[in-house]
């Protein structure tokens, strides 16, 4: 192998941890309280924030209001993300997430388990990578007391 591909395996390998501490930074922000400037500026200006049922937002604004109002539904949340499989094209990627999170319903107060699954695409903006499209895909969304196979919702 020569030094060449050497570097460009090593910078692939430096790149999949820049986004993986994208990510982290993420679910972090989203965890405490939903911090919406800090979450708005991970994401480029003509980003997409898709969560399907949940709205699809398009633009950093438009992103930046979908977060803060987020606390007003969601009080509290433990974003879990797990198995990611990021491909590095040069200064584009993409990724695949899951999500396993306990949070609670605002409405009624409610303690709910989700799982989901995160698709993104990513940019590298001035050697920082950057949320170019998110889209959240739910699997289930499910009162605690009751679990997934007794109540299924989507909300």
């Amino acid at each position: 192998m020569s030094l060449a591909d050497l570097e460009k395996r090593v910078k692939v390998l430096e790149d999949i941890e820049e986004i993986k501490k994208l990510k982290r930074r993420y679910c972090a922000l989203c965890d405490d309280h939903y911090d919406a400037d800090a979450l708005a500026e991970l994401f480029t200006e003509d980003a997409v924030w898709d969560g399907k049922e949940r709205g699809r937002n398009d633009g950093r604004e438009a992103i930046r209001k979908f977060f803060q109002n987020a606390p007003s539904r969601l009080p509290f949340a433990i974003h879990m993300v797990m198995n990611p499989i990021i491909e590095v094209d040069g200064d584009r990627a993409t990724g695949v997430w899951y999500l396993f999170q306990p949070c609670t319903y605002a409405d009624g107060n409610q303690a709910v388990w989700g799982s989901a699954r995160y698709d993104e695409e990513y940019v590298r903006v001035n050697g920082r990578w950057m949320f170019k499209h998110l889209t959240l895909s739910s699997n289930f969304w499910t009162p605690f007391d009751k679990g997934w196979v007794e109540t299924q919702f989507a909300v």
